[in-house]
């Protein structure tokens, strides 16, 4: 289960964050994870609460904001969201299939909270 290298890149990337701001601690920890990111987001969350115990972010909420799929259709340049229950990625306007990708496929620390 990748969550758990990425939960410990999280913490690490938090605390480095805290250092830096002289927090002492973490409130509130808001990412966004793209549809397409390989993260699950269950088990993102079971691995935080898990990790957490004995950091600075022990009290933190942790809160995960789904990004669907954002892309450009490189026919008709129409710039649309694609829901990830699709199984077919084509443009919902000129239905091409050739896409340019721009969101959903990483997942982004977003904003801390800190005290």
């Amino acid at each position: 289960m990748h969550e758990y290298s990425i939960v410990q890149s999280l913490l690490d990337l938090v605390e480095e964050n805290a250092r830096k701001h002289e927090a002492k601690k973490i409130k509130k920890i808001v990412v966004k994870i793209g549809r397409l990111s390989g993260v699950e987001p269950h088990l993102l969350e079971i691995a935080f609460n898990t990790f957490k115990e004995g950091t600075i972010c022990e009290e933190a909420d942790f809160v995960m904001n789904i990004q669907e799929l954002k892309v450009r259709c490189k026919k008709c340049d129409v710039v649309s969201e694609i829901e990830s229950k699709d199984l077919l990625y084509e443009c919902p306007s000129c239905s091409s299939c050739e896409l340019e990708v721009l969101d959903g496929e990483d997942m982004y620390l977003m904003s801390l909270e800190m005290e």
